[in-house]
């Protein structure tokens, strides 16, 4: 476990994980690490902006269309010139592998993860 402090279960309550619809993705020079810069439908929640270290196992043409999960209720954090309005789940393996997180069914954009 990274953390032996357990999580309580109000803290877990609190962070919203919603699925969304990826409308664009465009390589991102600008950032640190290699990313791309990731626009993603949340439907009734807005289109979001993020940047996804996820260049090592996805080309930007099939992240288009696809549904991903993403938390959606972090503060905005700038990175390089975008300033990313969600964060995108993976799980990570090794080196810089993020396998993204996503639904095995088409749902409607913005549904709650729990």
């Amino acid at each position: 476990m990274k953390n032996d402090l357990p999580l309580q279960w109000e803290e877990f309550e609190r962070v919203e994980m919603r699925v969304g619809t990826v409308l664009s993705a465009e390589d991102f020079p600008e950032a640190r690490n290699p990313a791309y810069r990731l626009q993603i439908d949340f439907g009734p929640y807005g289109i979001k902006k993020s940047s996804a270290q996820i260049t090592e196992m996805y080309h930007p043409r099939e992240l288009v269309g696809r549904q991903v999960i993403a938390v959606v209720n972090f503060p905005p954090k700038q990175i390089a010139t975008v300033l990313s309005e969600c964060l995108v789940l993976g799980a990570l393996g090794p080196g810089s592998a993020v396998s993204l997180l996503g639904v095995d069914r088409l749902v409607e954009n913005g549904t709650l993860v729990g």
